[in-house]
């Protein structure tokens, strides 16, 4: 057993691709974070989930819990906010209406279907059916001409045809973790830019790992007690465009993701699974084993 810091914050975010809230304390089962990801945006005009790699004004939104989920319980609605300030419950009639035309696209908000409804996570064509895949995968992770793109091989293969794992929405995996080292060794790689977790989206940040520049990166395969939870770690989180978005204080900066290509490969961060449920709290210490 090796002690690897504290849990700093919690990070959850009930619609997908919007900012979130920063909670206290979570539950975490099979598919992380009690209420994570559990509300999405579909492209009405050509179908399919979509998020801010495609629609970047989503990232302007911010979306809460108006009451607690509970675990293995029907999620509640969430409320909405769009750019301009203005409220709603994501069930409004009105919805769809309003965040289309926050964000410039025609869409609507969905709760989580069952894994069964597989048309609903289908992954979508290129737009222009012309594009080379290199090109649109370039487009997906804001990479240029000479940097490579991630390697792909290790995510679920369900990801080549679905959008999502179907019955979730998130990436690939439930949980993302990253250490406040990470961010502050890239903020000191790159004067100028700000490496401020909300661009990163992690479910929990952990503050005090041992070890300089990126700490998680070494806990590849291994397990993580916190709280009363058990995580298992996966790899290293390929980052994609959504980190060089403007939102809220934040610019857009296509630097992020030069910092980023040229320091650790493109990564961020460290993708988890859940492989004991339990409710994991701010200040709970974090054991490698």
């Amino acid at each position: 057993m090796t002690a690897a810091g504290t849990i700093a914050s919690i990070h959850r975010y009930p619609v997908k691709s919007m900012q979130g809230e920063t909670l206290d304390e979570v539950f975490v089962g099979t598919n992380g974070v009690a209420g994570d990801r559990a509300w999405a945006v579909r492209n009405e005009k050509r179908g399919g989930i979509q998020g801010a790699k495609q629609i970047a004004g989503l990232m302007r939104c911010r979306a809460r819990f108006l009451e607690e989920p509970a675990p293995d319980a029907t999620v509640p609605i969430p409320e909405v906010t769009l750019s301009d300030g203005a409220c709603f419950r994501a069930d409004d009639e009105t919805a769809a209406s309003k965040l289309s035309a926050d964000v410039r696209a025609e869409v609507t908000l969905w709760p989580l279907l069952p894994p069964e409804m597989q048309d609903h996570y289908r992954r979508l064509p290129p737009e222009d059916p012309e594009q080379d895949m290199g090109e649109a995968l370039r487009e997906m992770f804001g990479r240029e001409p000479d940097e490579p793109i991630p390697d792909l091989a290790r995510f679920p293969p369900d990801l080549f045809e679905y959008e999502t794992p179907p019955g979730t929405y998130f990436d690939a995996f439930p949980l993302l973790l990253m250490s406040q080292a990470s961010l502050d060794s890239m903020a000191a790689s790159t004067p100028g830019s700000r490496f401020d977790v909300r661009r990163f989206r992690p479910n929990f940040l952990i503050d005090g790992a041992p070890g300089a520049g990126h700490p998680e990166f070494d806990w590849e395969g291994r397990h993580l007690e916190v709280g009363d939870a058990v995580l298992a770690l996966e790899f290293r989180c390929p980052r994609c465009v959504m980190t060089t978005h403007a939102f809220d204080d934040l610019p857009k900066d296509p630097k992020v993701m030069r910092a980023l290509v040229r320091e650790t490969g493109g990564n961020l961060g460290i993708y988890a699974r859940v492989e004991t449920p339990g409710k994991i709290s701010v200040g709970d210490a974090v054991v490698l084993r």
